[in-house]
């Protein structure tokens, strides 16, 4: 690094943030489960609708269930769209697909932001008292802790936050495969490989451990930083956090770029399993495993 002189410098002002950073995204997201046989019935929720915020707009959203099923959708505790159903006839099969058109872009809304006394307050730890709490996915052991302490130094917190997510970034390699969704974060940490999942899950508790609530973020990210419009591609599910230091701040320290037209939210919790897209249980002969593939297309 170049040392900088002592001459006075100025940074150039980052571009307002308008609406015409938004992005219009089609998502659909297929899950399929194979059976060894006819399952005689099942009970299942799908987390498959994006939210509307001052970030994004989900302008259409509908899930398909295959066979079909009576749907039962409600808000869970944490404000996420699920999509309830049970099957009572024999299938050896179950499709479910989620479909979305949302508009999305970085977050316009500002906030007043807070210093460390004051995230120290009793009201804010009563408040927040659930993201700040570790869970078995997210707690991290003391000397990961102190080296993030030393990490950020003196910064302020929303300026700590993203110091803390570049900082695991830094540490962890995104190797696909590399984990399972079983895996903690002090297992991510020390094997130094991971997915957004394990990613998220590190940064999310050492936030935490700082004292900014920190919660899980569950979505889809559009791969292609200058997609074209109309091209339909891979993606998958994706991970994310934010922390809160007066108002919510939004950060993707997988990629280490800030959420914005590329991200699609479907939901937050404390942690993977507050905000799974899919999960149930069945009665019958045993799964043969499941495949999921997620296409997403920009259409503006």
């Amino acid at each position: 690094m170049t040392p900088q002189s002592q001459s006075q410098t100025f940074e150039t002002p980052a571009p307002a943030r308008t609406a015409a950073h938004r992005w219009r995204l089609q998502v659909v997201h297929r899950t399929r489960f194979h059976y060894n046989g006819p399952v005689r019935s099942s009970y299942n929720e799908a987390r498959l609708t994006p939210e509307n915020s001052n970030r994004q707009t989900t302008l259409r959203s509908k899930v398909e269930i295959e066979p079909s099923a009576t749907a039962y959708p409600y808000r869970d505790y944490w404000g996420s769209t699920v999509t309830a159903f049970d099957l009572h006839s024999p299938h050896s099969e179950l499709v479910v697909t989620g479909t979305s058109i949302v508009e999305a872009g970085p977050d316009l809304g500002g906030h007043d932001r807070v210093g460390w006394s004051a995230l120290g307050a009793r009201e804010v730890r009563e408040q927040f008292g659930e993201l700040l709490t570790p869970t078995p996915l997210t707690a991290m052991d003391a000397e990961v802790v102190e080296a993030t302490r030393d990490a950020i130094g003196t910064a302020k917190p929303h300026e700590a936050g993203g110091l803390v997510c570049r900082f695991v970034r830094d540490h962890i390699e995104y190797l696909s495969g590399a984990t399972s969704v079983k895996t903690n974060a002090m297992q991510a940490w020390n094997k130094g490989k991971g997915v957004c999942q394990d990613i998220s899950h590190v940064t999310v508790g050492l936030l935490r451990e700082l004292g900014l609530p920190a919660r899980y973020v569950s979505g889809y990210l559009h791969p292609k930083p200058k997609a074209g419009i109309g091209e339909p591609v891979t993606g998958e599910s994706h991970a994310w956090v934010e922390w809160w230091d007066g108002g919510w701040n939004g950060f993707d320290p997988t990629n280490s770029v800030e959420v914005g037209a590329r991200h699609v939210t479907l939901g937050r919790g404390r942690d993977y399993g507050d905000v799974p897209p899919f999960k149930g249980l069945f009665s019958g002969p045993k799964s043969e495993g499941h495949t999921v593939t997620v296409e997403v297309t920009r259409l503006a």
